[in-house]
């Protein structure tokens, strides 16, 4: 893994693909805001390690990560025989998929990529090759329209100088560019709207006070950080019109996961009569899950809890700790989802299965 020059986060895309140099190219996440650095991913590993210590995060920024990972490990394949390269291929796509298992947009966008491979069987390892980079190339075109259809969609419910929180780091480190839940953010900030966002800083990884609070104020946005247990507080002070979060999988009757503490953030806002939207790109939609009960959530180290932040461990040795990595969100306390094809609202299973390319599994056995 070798390091480019120092940058700032305007200078690239949270993810690109450098063909020539057979390299994934990411922002190294876990250093910000103290460094902005470009790392260069190449191997199997290096992708599922980028992932999984979240160098690389985000739902659509792991999935464009995963399918430019994708691409140039078959790139690198030396197997001629199409059923040799497809057994290497989805080799590859089994490791990188078991990175981080709550965020669909991983599975969804390694599926599209095999489906490069399986629907042309008779085709040769460079025909493959050309096609699954054009398929990489589409899902990263896929995310920066996606985005910013999100933002204009969700610019129609805000009012100028209107007061947002948001949870965790939905914004254009979370994606390419835009962001989910920053993208009416941003291009609300391009046409003066003057919003004041409060941005939990999300414990244990803080990814609000050391991503969204950067990135916001880097855009000039009037961003005020907040710690996690002082969201009811504003919202009691009328400080906060909308509540904008992303997500990393939704089911199919709209429970939603997201984060960890998105949940409270929800029950909070219901209390206080705030409109709680979720910035959902279709893609996170996942209807083979019926229920926010059958989303596997991801359970991480105890460290990042009792040691991570800290120059000493801060919590006594030998006391248990749950570290969960996000939490669901019942979707009777989603006020609506803001896509790419516009604002959704209950009965979201209903709207979901009226979305372009979405319909239940025909067999859940």
């Amino acid at each position: 893994m070798t390091l480019e020059k120092e940058k700032t986060i305007m200078d690239h895309d949270t993810v690109s693909l450098d063909d020539e140099g057979n390299a994934v190219v990411i922002i190294d996440q876990t250093l910000l805001p103290v460094r902005t650095e470009l790392i260069r991913l190449k191997t199997a590993e290096e992708i599922w390690n980028a992932i999984y210590l979240l160098k690389v995060r985000g739902a659509p920024a792991i999935g464009v990560t995963a399918a430019f990972g994708i691409y140039l490990l078959a790139k690198s394949c030396k197997e001629e025989n199409y059923d040799r390269f497809l057994a290497n291929f989805r080799k590859n796509k089994e490791y990188l998929d078991s990175s981080r298992p709550t965020a669909v947009n991983l599975s969804w966008a390694l599926n599209r990529m095999e489906c490069v491979v399986t629907e042309h069987p008779g085709a040769s390892v460079a025909e493959l090759l050309t096609l699954l980079k054009k398929e990489a190339e589409e899902i990263r075109d896929e995310d920066i329209r996606v985005c910013r259809k999100i933002g204009e969609y969700g610019l129609t419910l805000l009012k100028k100088g209107d007061g947002i929180l948001t949870h965790c780091n939905a914004g254009r480190l979370a994606a390419v560019r835009y962001g989910t839940a920053t993208a009416p953010i941003y291009l609300g900030q391009e046409k003066g709207y003057g919003f004041h966002v409060y941005a939990d800083e999300t414990r244990p990884l803080l990814q609000g006070a050391r991503l969204t609070a950067y990135e916001l104020l880097f855009a000039g946005v009037d961003v005020t950080l907040i710690c996690d247990n002082m969201a009811s507080a504003v919202m009691k002070n009328g400080w906060v019109n909308a509540v904008l979060v992303g997500c990393d999988r939704v089911a199919a009757n709209g429970d939603t996961a997201n984060k960890i503490g998105t949940s409270g953030v929800a029950v909070l806002a219901a209390h206080y009569g705030i409109p709680f939207y979720v910035c959902a790109p279709t893609s996170t939609i996942d209807l083979s899950t019926p229920t926010g009960a059958d989303i596997r959530i991801e359970e991480r180290k105890p460290e990042e809890v009792s040691e991570m932040w800290y120059r000493e461990r801060m919590a006594p040795e030998g006391v248990k700790i749950f570290n969960p990595a996000f939490d669901v969100t019942d979707h009777s306390l989603i006020t609506g989802f803001v896509t790419e094809y516009g604002i959704l609202r209950a009965p979201f299973a209903e709207a979901f299965r009226k979305l372009p390319g979405k319909r239940e599994p025909e067999n859940r056995d």
